[in-house]
């Protein structure tokens, strides 16, 4: 696969990791989920949770995108960490900046994300397995790497990793990271530009408007 292909595969798997957790019966392959609540248990139980659900409602959701993104947007919005995950793709441009523009950055950026990959859930294949390899903290207590892989059929396993941190006393994705690629740093990288120009309000009422979007597709 391309990476732009692969990215596409990250967004889905942001929304596939950020769902909240049911008790469901663990992969035997994943012996580094142990601890209940734990990171990689969530990752693990969520995944397998989202696979399962769409795959009982393709046709409801294929036949009505409303029903899939109210959705998605109803599980994205649980476990993602969004006020965090824009800080870091605000990057410089946010140090100092006032709470509620960011909120309003984060939340334009979410929703933007929602819009254009949302859909890209009903082209998981629903039987992929997920394999859990490791989780290590990150530097500085930041919180932790969930080491994953997507197995598919007659294809090479895709590692796909979560950064995760607590709030609110719960762990919380802020980053997906596909062949050791970063969406938070994509993004920073495509708003750089605009923020040095516009204001972060300007920016997110770009967003919201649809005159910015968030294109996480890069060349190869």
């Amino acid at each position: 696969m391309i990476k732009r292909n692969l990215f596409s595969l990250a967004i889905a798997a942001a929304l596939l990791a950020s769902a909240p957790a049911l008790s469901l019966a663990q992969d035997a392959a994943a012996g580094a989920a142990q601890t209940q609540g734990s990171p990689s248990k969530l990752v693990l139980d969520n995944t397998q949770r989202l696979l399962s659900a769409l795959e009982e409602r393709r046709q409801e959701f294929t036949a009505d995108r409303g029903a899939l993104n109210a959705f998605v947007k109803n599980e994205f919005e649980t476990m993602f960490d969004r006020d965090y995950a824009a800080r870091q793709v605000l990057g410089r441009h946010g140090r100092g900046a006032d709470e509620g523009e960011v909120k309003l950055f984060a939340d334009a950026l979410a929703d933007g994300l929602l819009r254009r990959y949302g859909d890209s859930l009903l082209d998981f294949n629903t039987r992929l397995r997920v394999r859990i390899r490791s989780e290590t903290p990150l530097p500085r207590g930041l919180g932790v790497k969930v080491s994953s892989e997507m197995l598919r059929q007659g294809g090479e396993p895709i590692p796909v990793d979560f950064l995760m941190r607590q709030s609110g006393g719960q762990w919380k994705v802020f980053d997906v990271q596909v062949e050791g690629v970063s969406f938070v740093s994509t993004f920073r990288r495509q708003f750089d530009a605009e923020l040095q120009r516009k204001s972060i309000r300007q920016v997110a009422t770009e967003l919201r408007q649809g005159q910015l979007q968030a294109e996480a597709d890069v060349d190869q």
